[in-house]
């Protein structure tokens, strides 16, 4: 039995909510049932020996983590604002300036990325620790099987079953992909507060490349492998096909754009309205939702009307809605100005940089209202759809093209999927799956998007499959709950 999941994205409490403990014990609870149900073929019970778990990318999010804007721990600087200390945030060409996208063998950023690792392995300990007694066999056991093929349901006996978990990583936790000892010792911590069954060698991250020119190596990652093989799966985060969070020149060892504008404008602009003295704390508390705002392209209009609400409610003071929106520009106009945004722009050539800059450029001098408006035009446009389906790009996987997957498996967008991609007598179905998230959604209403309503709820993913000796015909199943 093998169950995939992906994009869990535990924070340490900084930014965004992690998926509460309580998500792990009901995804423990269904582990267990599920289990059960594998061990019954036509009436006869064996107990099923393997079960088999691929964290498939953004697990741990070290990226939505404030910790990154300040400098190492013990040489924080502090800045008083009316009598309140606060850690003074680091800019570039400072010392003790560090940052997702700086040199990973620069001796501040292994630290750096131990310390923020720390700090979501503590936030999260209870849920960690499901999954650590699920792989040491505390959570799921069976009856023994008497000679019928029946439980033996009075023998104190039990069988355990360990649940081995295998961590692949994707572009929020890309970081545990990098090579050296200090890094080394960082996956160690993670393996032991997760009960992983990796090695501490770099997770992988492409078990077989797309584009066999491409420069970087593809992982080796023999249990993975071997699984793949066995339940004719191939899987990967998706990333892959997002120019905004990969680069396909480079490989995954590398930060992105995403990176940047994620810790310089969306985590660091709750940071500095904190240092605002007149703003009401709650302000601060509302805005940290912003990376769990879908889709994603609502993010502005969720702002907006969290700014209109509270200003509704004169719960702003000192500040009016022109104030903030002028925050935000200029975190935006700081993070296009980063040597590291600089240098991803192609000369001569209209690429993301590029645009990034006019779409700046425009909200700067455009007003919140007109923002939305022109929002609210691209929203109808896409139909709500979201970020879109990478089902075509499972067309072109090399896994679907030579037949040795029945199952393509991609995370990344948040967006459950289960598409077929074709079907011959030979081989049977081929299958695309997206394995959504576990996550904290505050999704806007669809009645009246103007109103700027957003309902939340936390949503819960994830995929098992089946070998040919358990659980009857059944081949695969996904199972997507919400609930709030």
């Amino acid at each position: 039995m093998l169950v995939i999941i992906s994009d869990l994205h535990l924070g340490d409490g900084t930014t965004a909510a992690s998926i509460p403990a309580s998500a792990f014990h009901l995804f423990a609870k269904r582990l267990r049932q599920d289990s059960h149900f594998a061990s019954v073929r036509y009436g006869r019970y064996r107990p099923i020996e393997e079960l088999d778990v691929i964290l498939m990318g953004d697990i741990i999010d070290p990226l939505h983590s404030t910790k990154w804007l300040f400098p190492p721990k013990g040489r924080e600087q502090y800045v008083n604002i009316n009598g309140q200390d606060y850690i003074r945030i680091t800019e570039e060409g400072e010392e003790g300036y560090v940052r997702p996208w700086s040199d990973p063998y620069d001796p501040l950023f292994a630290p750096k990325l131990l310390e923020v690792t720390r700090a979501i392995i503590e936030h999260n300990r209870a849920a960690l620790e499901v999954m650590r007694k699920l792989a040491s066999g505390e959570y799921i056991e069976f009856d023994l099987a008497d000679e019928n093929g029946k439980r033996d349901v009075n023998n104190p006996d039990k069988i355990p079953l360990k649940v081995r978990f295998h961590y692949m990583v994707g572009n929020h936790d890309w970081y545990y992909h990098l090579r050296g000892e200090a890094f080394d010792q960082i996956r160690r911590e993670i393996i032991a507060a997760m009960g992983l069954s990796n090695p501490p060698a770099p997770f992988p991250y492409d078990l077989r490349k797309l584009d066999p020119n491409s420069p970087w190596e593809r992982d080796e990652a023999p249990e993975i492998e071997r699984l793949l093989r066995q339940y004719q799966v191939f899987c990967r985060h998706g990333d892959y096909f997002d120019a905004f969070n990969f680069n396909a020149e480079r490989g995954r060892d590398q930060a992105t754009l995403g990176d940047a504008f994620t810790m310089e404008v969306c985590n660091r602009y709750p940071e500095e309205l904190r240092r605002k003295p007149d703003l009401n704390p709650e302000i601060v508390d509302n805005l940290r939702h912003i990376t769990n705002v879908r889709p994603a392209l609502a993010t502005p209009l969720w702002i907006s009307g969290q700014i209109k609400r509270l200003s509704d409610e004169h719960m702003i003071t000192g500040m009016n809605e022109r104030d903030l929106k002028k925050i935000w520009d200029d975190l935006s106009d700081k993070f296009i100005n980063l040597k590291f945004v600089k240098s991803k722009d192609i000369p001569f050539k209209i690429d993301i940089v590029d645009k990034m800059q006019a779409a700046i450029k425009i909200s700067k001098l455009i007003s919140l209202e007109t923002l939305d408006n022109l929002i609210y035009k691209i929203q109808n446009r896409r139909m709500f759809g979201g970020d879109g389906s990478f089902a075509i790009h499972a067309l072109k996987e090399p896994a679907f093209l030579d037949d040795t997957a029945r199952y393509i498996i991609y995370g990344h967008t948040h967006h459950q999927e289960t598409i077929p991609l074709d079907y011959d007598e030979h081989g049977g179905n081929q299958i695309y799956f997206n394995s959504g998230t576990w996550h904290t959604y505050f999704d806007l209403a669809r009645k009246n998007p103007r109103e700027k309503k957003f309902v939340p709820y936390k949503a819960l993913t994830y995929i098992t499959f089946y070998k040919d000796d358990e659980h009857d015909d059944r081949r695969f199943e996904t199972w997507s709950g919400a609930y709030a």
